[in-house]
């Protein structure tokens, strides 16, 4: 026997269910499939409290099968089906986690005597966990032909779930919505009616007790008016259940047509035979669209990381590649500004401290030699010199060393995100010094005046010729001679005079010559050290940049690889969306072309 297209259809469905992950859609498919197989019609009587429900069935079946009264309300559902004699029973279904593993059991049927089904429905024989409902076998020709019956608790609008709770146990084929043909449809029932028009392929709005209602058919024009201006537009039967259950006491066929029971037993034979064709591909159709919508909303809403998947999306992923691409690039540029600034620092501080340093000699070495003679300490400055010019350039080239180490974490800092810290700083080692002591000469002594005893000699005769002359002239005005012990006292005096400041002379003179050879010479020692630490400085700047720009380039090449495979699977995930959307497309045509199939077409 060739398979009906709907089953086809509903496979495919189910397929494409579990393709998008959607195992709950998969669950909702199969049910769709194992209801759809079932030979038998369930109809889902719903309604608000007091509109007649239980009533209604028991008008379907001509005998008092659900418990109705002023005092009664319907707690439990009650499934009503054929038996070959009466039986009730109470069925509870245990909760899944009673058992280890969600296992699924057997519900526990409790048999009850008939006079005990009101006690049942309203739910006063509780005593066992889990949901529970009323069973019902009547030997009814209605139910025997594959129909079941499922009353239920009337409506509250203020639980919306318990619409779908119900909905969801009857796994009803049609629905019927009871309301009094005296009151007009409220907000509540229309939209319960919209709500269930969109799970269920029949709906039908059973209008009842018109018995009491002389403009019944007013308000079933007005009901249909009502529901199609909300876009539903299901059957509208009006009936009466006392006219009906009176008419088979008095097997009066004229009050049965009265009562709109044929109308309502017509249609619903019509449903139960035509369950496997049009209902079922009504149904179908129904249900895949609602599947396809359900699919492809975030398929074409989304992107593909707002998705729930257990690892990154392709497209999340290229994005993080892309943001990877341009944080190196500012990253880049980042260590780079922070080299060279950081070296252009160094720079200029190695000069200002060597410069003072230089100075500081400068300022001692001019302490000095405002009182020595460099006659006579000039081997102890000289040696004192050269030691603190080392000294002072050991301190300036450890200084550097220091700073430099200081330059070479703060640029590392920049790739800590990338995994790459101190630990990927150049390995160096520092230069020797001993270029320097060897380019740097030694001070020589300048070449002083010497004051000899022969230069003495001569400066003291030529002090003491003008105090002989000066005072042999005045001692000659009293009669003594030109020469005379006063004139050569006083000659002795300005010669000794004379000597002693032509040796102070001498002695400034020496101490102004070393002072500014000094000079020069801590010049020349401070242009060839700062010379010497530029070289370096650029040296170790040029170390850092060529290991840091391999660095770079060696991210760059990683980043670039992972974009150009997160590039691949973005384009290679929107090829696979856009093939569901199509596979999609397909299905939800099939759907469109199964409602719209005249009535016993085959696969």
């Amino acid at each position: 026997m060739i398979a009906p297209i709907w089953l086809d259809v509903l496979d495919e469905t189910a397929r494409l269910s579990a393709a998008h992950g959607r195992t709950d859609l998969v669950e909702s498919v199969q049910q769709k499939r194992t209801q759809l197989l079932d030979p038998r019609l369930r109809v889902l009587v719903l309604g608000e409290p007091g509109q007649g429900k239980s009533q209604l069935i028991n008008g379907l079946l001509n005998a008092p099968a659900c418990p109705v009264g002023d005092e009664l309300t319907t707690v439990l559902p009650t499934v009503v089906t054929h038996a070959d004699i009466p039986t009730v029973a109470l069925v509870h279904t245990p909760p899944a986690g009673n058992h280890p593993g969600g296992a699924i059991t057997e519900p526990d049927r409790t048999p009850l005597p008939l006079d005990q089904v009101a006690a049942a429905v309203a739910g006063k024989l509780g005593g066992h966990p889990g949901a529970a409902h009323v069973e019902i076998g009547l030997p009814r020709a209605l139910l025997g032909s594959g129909m079941v019956l499922i009353d239920t608790p009337g409506l509250d609008a203020l639980d919306p779930t318990q619409l779908d709770a119900l909905t969801a146990f009857a796994r009803a084929d049609i629905v019927l919505v009871a309301s009094d043909v005296n009151s007009e449809l409220s907000p509540a029932e229309i939209s319960t009616i919209g709500h269930l028009a969109q799970s269920h392929a029949r709906v039908t709005l059973v209008l009842t007790k018109i018995d009491l209602s002389p403009r019944w058919r007013d308000a079933a024009e007005q009901s249909r008016r009502r529901l199609a201006a909300i876009g539903v537009r299901p059957a509208v039967i009006p009936v009466s259940a006392d006219l009906r259950l009176r008419a088979a006491g008095s097997n009066d066929s004229t009050v049965n047509a009265e009562s709109g029971f044929p109308a309502l037993l017509a249609r619903l034979n019509a449903d139960r035979a035509a369950k496997t064709d049009e209902l079922a591909r009504a149904a179908v159709g129904q249900l895949t669209r609602t599947v396809v919508e359900q699919l492809a909303a975030p398929l074409r809403t989304e992107p593909a990381e707002a998705r729930p998947e257990p690892t990154p999306g392709p497209l999340s992923r290229l994005h993080e590649a892309q943001r990877t691409v341009d944080e190196l690039r500012r990253c880049s540029v980042r260590w780079q500004h922070t080299l060279n600034d950081e070296m252009a620092d160094l720079l200029s501080d190695l000069e200002y401290d060597l410069r003072d340093r230089t100075r500081k000699i400068l300022r001692k070495v001019d302490e000095v030699f405002d009182k020595a003679d460099p006659l006579s300490d000039w081997d102890t400055f000289a040696q004192w010199l050269d030691e603190n010019l080392l000294e002072a350039d050991e301190a300036n080239h450890g200084w550097m060393l220091q700073r430099f180490d200081v330059i070479s974490r703060r640029v590392a800092e920049h790739f800590l995100a990338y995994g790459h810290g101190d630990g990927t700083a150049p390995g160096w080692s520092p230069t020797s010094r001993d270029h320097l002591t060897e380019n740097v000469p030694l001070m020589e002594q300048p070449y002083v005046e010497r004051f000899t005893y022969v230069q003495k000699f001569f400066t003291g005769l030529r002090g003491s010729y003008g105090g002989i002359l000066i005072f042999g002239l005045a001692t000659s005005l009293a009669g003594m001679p030109l020469i005379n012990p006063v004139s050569l006292g006083a000659g002795a005096l300005f010669g000794a005079k004379t000597v002693l400041d032509e040796s102070r002379g001498l002695l400034k003179r020496r101490q102004a010559t070393v002072k500014a050879a000094a000079q020069r010479h801590v010049d020349d020692f401070f242009l060839l050290v700062s010379k010497d630490c530029r070289d370096m400085v650029r040296q170790l700047q040029r170390l850092l940049r060529d290991h840091y720009t391999a660095l770079t380039e060696q991210l760059q090449q990683q980043i670039v690889e992972s974009l150009r495979r997160a590039k691949l699977a973005a384009d290679a995930d929107v090829a696979e969306r856009d093939q569901q959307m199509r596979q999609l497309a397909v299905l939800q045509e099939q759907a469109r072309r199964l409602a719209a199939a005249p009535t016993g077409a085959r696969a």
